[in-house]
């Protein structure tokens, strides 16, 4: 089963699209951006870690775009089933891609399969304090700042604040009826 935005189609991660997984890992200016280690990953690593990570109750997904051609990734993990929450993530690939409405509406994709579907009722996530593109599509998307932990990550020398955000399916329910954003899809 796929999931359909407006704009992007989100599928099962494969082995095929390590290569294009690993491009972004290896990437410094995506890495810089998002939270996470920083180090490089052997061809041989991506596969190991997707074979490992193939069937561990976490959804990766990756982000098509209209033409079908792979832009980014998005994440439901460490699903709590008893607390009805999961924690997002998503990358965009390249520069390009970014700033035309492609994470926006993989967010809101994501956000309707976790609420409609799996019946999740919050969704975390967390960007850098000073990332301001991430900032201003989650709060595009109807997600709450609920705090920052500051100095909470070490990366390329430096500690960096990180900013914890959430959304409640009730959230997400009253930005669907309050934008309409569902309505008049392609």
């Amino acid at each position: 089963m796929n999931i359909y935005g407006k704009k992007v189609v989100l599928r099962a991660m494969e082995m095929d699209d390590c290569e294009f997984v690993r491009g972004m890992f290896n990437d410094p200016d995506m890495e810089d951006k998002v939270v996470g280690w920083s180090y490089p990953l052997s061809e041989y690593a991506q596969k190991k870690w997707y074979e490992n990570h193939y069937n561990d109750e976490n959804f990766r997904f990756i982000i098509e775009d209209g033409d079908r051609n792979r832009v980014g990734v998005a994440t439901l993990i460490n699903i709590d089933w008893k607390n009805r929450m999961a924690e997002h993530g998503i990358k965009i690939a390249s520069e390009s891609c970014r700033g035309k409405g492609i994470g926006t509406d993989a967010v809101m994709a994501v956000m309707r399969y976790a609420f409609d579907e799996l019946g999740l009722n919050r969704l975390n996530s967390s960007w850098f304090a000073d990332n301001l593109p991430s900032k201003n599509m989650y709060m595009k998307c109807g997600w709450k700042e609920e705090g920052i932990r500051r100095q909470y990550v070490y990366k390329h020398g430096r500690f960096r604040d990180l900013m914890e955000s959430g959304i409640l399916a009730s959230d997400y329910y009253e930005l669907i009826d309050k934008t309409k954003y569902w309505e008049n899809e392609s």
